[in-house]
């Protein structure tokens, strides 16, 4: 039978962490911590499959460090380590690590970074010691707190804002597991929506709607909620990019609400009704049984498979370090003057773009192999639901097609998963431009491949849970 486990480390940083890391933003550090950062871990086996799903409050792993937190996570557990899935929800509102030209509270964001695989490993033992007997199962509800955040000026020029004409996913994919008696052990939600309620006026560490969600399903619900990025390359808030702490809550709670009513509708078991008496009273009662007429679903199995997708060309390593350097020395000299407000905006936004194209070199510099970058695809079946993921921003795209394409009904598809090189956006996103394009490591025609990939990998399930 299946058995499932949960568990949560509090990884909230001190006050005063280097902060955020938005282009037009002038604070460097936080002011405190709005709402607790968590690493929440699922483990799942039928005692042949073992597996682990990590969620983890912050912005990104690098493919370096993905591999380094699996491989402790499987020294500490024993799971396997291609059976672990480290997902980030990518919020904006955490500790910042990378961004170079951030100098104050930067100690103590190296310290907080420090401390995330000791707790991830952590996070997953409690929940492999945790394990009891569980069923599994699966809904699918909408939620519109997410748009298409690729609008155009009257020029043609996009920017980031609302596209109410674009392709948005409003899914939210809840998968369920309750122990025997019917009692929730835990829910993983998926949904696509960048976390970037809270931005540049933000001075407060947060995950973002995520932590609201899982708050909502928790306290409606019972147990633990996880909560896994979807395909939001290009997919963001309706309401965004502002410091009023109220909107990221307002946002979680609507999405917590629909996920929490999917949740409760979720019975692991099919059942038929059966009328047990008429009880007299003041009305004749009816006093029923639902009786249930199978066991759910207790397989367990999972797949990885590797797709080459064609590189584009970038900024060279040698020319993109030399505009960083030169920004970087601008935004010293801006700040050492004590120049106003807007002039110091605008020198952060300088290096904050100098340096996006510095992290675009590296990534090309560093995974571009004879014009291509090996991408791992991971798909799990836990009972009657295949999570497939990949580490990338997809754009919504992507998991449609997926969905539509899969023989699965119960396919799920996240980005945002074991590591993080770059956004996978739509060849026709990359004929349109964009912030996302001008980023991107991956050519046209990587989408598909990556599709492609993603279908192969749910395959690869059947034949395994066969084996």
């Amino acid at each position: 039978m299946l058995c499932a486990g949960v568990a949560r480390v509090d990884i909230s940083p001190k006050v005063g962490v280097a902060h955020a890391g938005w282009g037009a933003q002038t604070h460097q550090v936080s002011l405190g911590n709005d709402m607790p950062l968590l690493v929440t871990a699922l483990v799942v086996t039928n005692h042949d499959i073992e597996l682990a799903i990590v969620d983890v409050d912050i912005l990104l792993f690098t493919p370096e460090q993905d591999q380094d937190i699996r491989q402790l996570i499987s020294d500490e557990s024993g799971i396997p380590f291609d059976n672990i899935r480290l997902a980030y929800t990518h919020t904006h509102s955490g500790p910042i690590t990378f961004s170079q030209w951030i100098k104050d509270g930067i100690d103590l964001a190296k310290e907080w970074r420090s401390t995330i695989p000791v707790a991830c490993a952590r996070a997953v033992v409690d929940a492999k010691n945790s394990l009891s007997q569980a069923r599994t199962g699966f809904g699918r509800g909408s939620c519109e707190i997410n748009i298409n955040r690729r609008p155009a000026r009257n020029n043609g020029e996009l920017f980031t804002g609302r596209n109410w004409s674009g392709f948005v996913d409003h899914d939210v994919d809840v998968v369920g597991f309750d122990d025997v008696d019917g009692n929730p052990i835990a829910t993983i939600v998926n949904y696509a929506m960048h976390p970037t309620i809270m931005a540049h006026e933000n001075q407060w560490v947060t995950p973002d709607f995520p932590g609201t969600l899982r708050s909502v399903v928790e306290h409606t619900v019972g147990g633990m909620c996880l909560f896994l990025q979807g395909a939001s390359g290009n997919q963001g808030p309706v309401d965004g990019f502002t410091g009023d702490l109220r909107v990221y809550r307002k946002a979680g709670s609507r999405l917590g609400a629909e996920a929490s009513r999917v949740r409760l509708n979720i019975d692991p078991l099919e059942r038929e009704e059966h009328l047990d008496q008429i009880l007299a009273s003041g009305a004749d009662l009816g006093i029923y049984t639902d009786v249930p007429t199978n066991e759910s679903d207790d397989t367990v199995a999972v797949s990885n498979v590797s797709v080459e997708l064609p590189s584009r060309d970038v900024l060279s390593l040698e020319a993109a370090q030399k505009a960083f350097d030169e920004r970087e020395e601008q935004l010293e000299t801006v700040r050492a003057s004590g120049a106003a407000e807007e002039e110091v905006r605008r020198a952060v936004s300088d290096v904050k773009r100098a340096n996006i194209q510095l992290n675009v070199a590296r990534l090309s510099d560093t995974y571009t192999r004879d014009g291509h970058i090996e991408v791992n695809v991971q798909s799990m079946r836990i009972g009657e639901s295949v999570l497939v993921s990949i580490p990338v921003e997809p754009f919504a795209e992507l998991a449609d097609e997926i969905k539509k394409r899969s023989k699965t009904v119960n396919t799920i598809f996240s980005g945002f998963s074991n590591g993080h090189i770059n956004y996978l956006p739509t060849d026709i996103a990359h004929e349109q431009g964009g912030y996302e394009i001008g980023v991107c490591v991956f050519a046209p025609g990587s989408a598909e491949l990556a599709i492609r990939a993603s279908l192969d990998a749910i395959d690869d399930l059947d034949v395994l849970s066969l084996g």
